[in-house]
């Protein structure tokens, strides 16, 4: 051995012990992998722009209970202390912290408060601390209840070193950190992977699966439904099981509880319910609290999806000859570079008349809606000077916010939604505290206590995938006939705009929307809308096909997007069948996928006497709450007979019994 390859080897040696040393000194602590959660719930929502989940402290204004773990050190010692945090209100310059909270280590809080400095995500040193034992405990311990975030925590020995706080040097330092693989595991070899858990993916993933497809059901929450998940709290819309393909809808059916009203109790949205019909299909293979965040490609085509565990961090590899966006934000599709728009088109670019004349970066918000409920005793709400501040008349008398409550449609709706939710809190949280503690009705308040309010945000618009047709406002007007028109939607041209009451007392920060309606007649979509034009095996279903803005405002309600899922479901299956792409279906097994429609994939309503006299008496109590059951009877007698659980043949024999109601 020559003593020059020697002094190499030396070299490579000792450069493995001072990487083995150094990593021995520094350990990370992910806030979202925290054995006992206690009151912090986590947020995923931002991942892909702040680069990780995080805990949140989303107390209404009461703290939450303690966040724990325990921590395992290589060596007792002196180490610095660094959280990965901000202020969240400091980008509007405004006083105080509310997201305050300590960090415990074995019952002794650390002197730093966090949660008190910068408005981006950081590093906030907390300085020295001595760990006298080789495990302890770690604890979050909220101080105010109103929205505190922690990321993650640093212990090292090294006191020159400051973890890196973005892109691609920040997510290798945490893989590093955590001892986890850069190559993803093998999460196996699908038919079909559906991204994203909403009404629309749901339906999508049940609709093939029935069809004989092994499916991967990617959703990035730890429930189903989406915007009609307890998360968010939105009643579907639209009308199903109509012309010209009555059998679509069928699938919704089974997901709906028929219920009406949003912003009410958890139990109206029933999570089990939807959880149940997709775990009944041998089919489906779900994957809850995982977030797809990049894709592999061949030339026009998905091959492969990465996605990563929330709560462990670990990444896995879904691959199918296809693949379905069902994100909303056309994340999918955007990861995989399908062509998209955002924002709205002007006149003279799709000649709709409900355009604007030059086009801009304007959606439609996202809502983030509460409700508050009576106690029989006087409650308490701290003033919240950090949120938005009212008076007499600016302030809104109100027990509850609905989908009016919405935020951001002057922002960018990806980019940026951290800070459109966080207005939203603010808008809340300001407005309530002004009721309870300043309002000349005070009194009437004294006794009402926030119940509940959303952090996560229910999105309208974002990105639009496009397909080989864009569907414009004159073609659904005009009600112009396509060859492959299937799923009907039947909602108005519904287009949201800030309030322009609103407006007044909060310009460029309003909170609160109006919604414009232009009726149409029941349309249906072509299919054609439902497939990237340029992703050659990417389907989408939701709100983010193939539509101008104007046009999203009808095809948008979740009723309409399930419909969509149902169909694509059926095209996913004749491309396996025939080994073709969406489009080879549009061109070459039309006549099938019509057939498959007509005939449908869903299955027989179990209803019960039980059921139906619970219908009627909620109708009765229609006026006492949000609950408009007169849809429910109407819906449940348009699908389904009372005694067998099949749609009846004679629709006008059973008209008058849901009329009385």
């Amino acid at each position: 051995m020559n003593k020059k390859f020697l002094s190499m080897l030396i070299f490579v040696f000792l450069l493995i012990v001072l990487v083995s040393s150094s990593g021995a000194q520094t350990i990370l602590v992910e806030a979202e992998g925290f054995a006992n959660r206690g009151g912090w719930v986590i947020d995923q929502q931002f991942m892909d722009q702040m680069g990780s989940p995080f805990l949140l402290a989303h107390g209404l204004g009461q703290s939450v209970g303690d966040a724990a773990t325990a921590v395992s050190f290589p060596a007792v010692g002196t180490y610095r202390v660094w959280v990965r945090t901000r202020d969240w209100v400091v980008p509007w310059k405004a006083p105080g912290s509310p997201g305050r909270f300590q960090l415990i280590i074995d019952k002794e809080p650390i002197n730093v408060l966090f949660g008190t400095e910068g408005a981006e995500w950081h590093w906030q040193n907390g300085g020295l601390v001595e760990i006298k034992e080789n495990q302890v405990v770690l604890k979050l311990h909220d101080l105010t209840g109103f929205d505190g975030r922690c990321d993650a925590i640093v212990f090292t020995m090294d006191m020159n070193f400051i973890p890196p706080n973005e892109g691609k040097s920040m997510a290798s330092f945490r893989r590093r950190s955590l001892g986890l693989s850069n190559v993803p595991q093998n999460a196996g070899n699908f038919d079909l992977v559906v991204v994203g858990g909403g009404i629309a993916g749901t339906c999508t993933a049940l609709s093939a699966a029935r069809l004989g497809l092994q499916v991967a059901l990617i959703q990035n929450r730890p429930v189903l439904g989406g915007n009609n998940s307890t998360e968010v709290r939105v009643h579907l819309n639209g009308e199903v099981n109509q012309p010209p393909y009555p059998a679509l809808g069928s699938v919704v059916n089974e997901l709906d509880t028929g219920l009406r009203g949003n912003a009410q109790p958890a139990e109206h949205y029933d999570d089990q319910r939807k959880l149940k019909v997709v775990q009944a299909e041998e089919n489906i293979h779900l994957f809850l609290n995982m977030h797809a965040f990049k894709v592999e490609k061949q030339g026009d085509r998905i091959v492969a999806v990465i996605a990563q565990d929330i709560k462990k961090g670990t990444q896995s590899r879904f691959t199918a000859p296809l693949f379905a966006d069902c994100t909303g934000d056309g994340t999918l599709g955007f990861l995989a570079g399908a062509e998209f728009r955002m924002g709205r088109e002007s006149k003279e670019q799709t000649g709709e008349s409900l355009a604007p004349e030059v086009p801009d970066k304007m959606t439609m918000g996202a809502s983030v809606q509460w409700y508050s409920i009576p106690t029989g005793k006087q409650s308490r709400f701290p003033d919240c000077p950090w949120a938005l501040q009212f008076n007499e008349q600016s302030c809104h008398y109100l027990i509850r916010g609905d989908w009016d409550w919405e935020t951001g449609m002057n922002r960018d709706q990806i980019t940026e939604f951290e800070s459109i939710r966080d207005h939203a809190l603010r808008a809340v949280y300001g407005n309530w505290a002004y009721l309870k503690n300043s309002s000349r009705d005070r009194k009437k308040y004294s006794d009402r206590q926030l119940e509940w309010v959303a952090y996560i945000a229910g999105k309208r618009e974002s990105r639009r995938l496009l397909g080989d047709v864009i569907l414009q406002q004159q073609d659904i007007q005009r009600r112009k006939r396509f060859t492959d028109s299937f799923v009907t939607s039947t909602w108005s041209i519904d287009l949201h705009y800030p309030d322009p009451k609103n407006s007044q007392y909060f310009p460029g920060e309003e909170f609160r929307s109006i919604a414009k309606f232009n009726q149409i007649k029941p349309y249906p979509i072509p299919y054609r809308c439902l497939y990237s034009r340029n992703i050659s095996n990417l389907m989408m279903a939701g709100r983010c096909i193939s539509v101008t803005h104007v046009a999203l405002g009808t095809v948008r309600v979740m009723r309409t997007g399930g419909m969509m899922g149902e169909l694509i479901g059926m095209a996913a299956s004749l491309c396996k069948k025939h080994n073709t792409t969406p489009r080879g279906v549009y061109e070459n097994h039309l006549a099938r996928l019509k057939h498959l429609a007509r005939k449908g994939v869903g299955k027989p309503a179990e209803i019960d006497e039980d059921t139906f006299q619970q219908a009627v008496e909620n109708g009765r109590l229609a006026n006492e709450g949000f609950i408009h059951c007169r849809d429910f009877v109407k819906g449940w007698l348009r699908h389904a007979d009372r005694k067998t659980g099949l749609i009846p043949r004679n629709l006008e024999r059973d008209k008058d019994i849901w009329n009385a109601q």
